[in-house]
C-alpha cells in the first residue's frame, strides 16, 4: 500500500500501556482516551516486547483487517493479525499503528501499520510471541471517565 508519510510517523507515540506478570506468559495492560486508542496501545505493547521500538523506522505502512462475532474477539483478531503481519512476509515490526476504521456494531477494524522487516542486525531481539490468548481477557469501556483499558495474555 503506498502511503505518504507525515513527520509524526516517525516519532514513537505516547506509551499507555504495561507488561504485567503472569505465570510463564506476559499480560499486556493497555489504556487510552477511546477504544480505539487502547487497542492501538495494545498492538503496539506487543511489537514493543518484541523489540526495542526506538530502533524500529518506518519504511513501510501495512494495511490490515480483522473482525470478531464481539469486542474480545475483536481484540483477538486484530492482535492475532499483527502478529501474522510480524511471523510471515514480510515480517513487519511496527513502530506506530493507526486504526483509521473501528466499527463496534459490525466488529471491524481497519489499520495502518507503519514500520519495517524486522532484521536482527538493527533490532535487538526481545521475547518471541507465540500467540494471542482470550485467557484473563478483559476489555473496560468507561466512557463517563473516560477510561478505557484492555488486559490480554499473549504466550510467549
Amino acid at each position: 500500500m503506498e502511503v505518504e508519510f507525515s513527520k509524526e510517523d516517525f516519532f514513537l507515540p505516547d506509551v499507555k500501556y504495561e507488561y504485567l506478570d503472569h505465570t510463564a506468559d506476559v499480560q499486556l495492560h493497555a489504556w487510552g482516551e477511546s477504544l480505539k486508542e487502547a487497542f492501538e496501545q495494545c498492538g503496539t505493547a506487543m511489537f514493543g516486547y518484541m523489540t526495542e521500538l526506538e530502533y524500529v523506522s518506518v519504511q513501510t505502512c501495512y494495511q490490515i483487517e480483522a473482525q470478531g462475532d464481539d469486542v474480545e474477539g475483536l481484540l483477538f483478531h486484530f492482535l492475532d493479525e499483527l502478529l501474522f503481519l510480524f511471523s510471515a512476509e514480510p515480517f513487519l515490526i511496527c513502530r506506530r499503528l493507526e486504526i483509521t476504521k473501528f466499527d463496534l456494531e459490525t466488529f471491524e477494524i481497519e489499520c495502518r501499520c507503519y514500520g519495517e522487516p524486522f532484521d536482527l542486525e538493527k533490532h535487538p531481539q526481545g521475547t518471541e510471541v507465540k500467540a494471542i490468548t482470550y485467557s484473563a481477557m478483559q476489555v473496560i469501556q468507561e466512557p463517563e471517565k473516560n477510561n478505557f483499558e484492555v488486559f490480554v495474555i499473549i504466550d510467549i
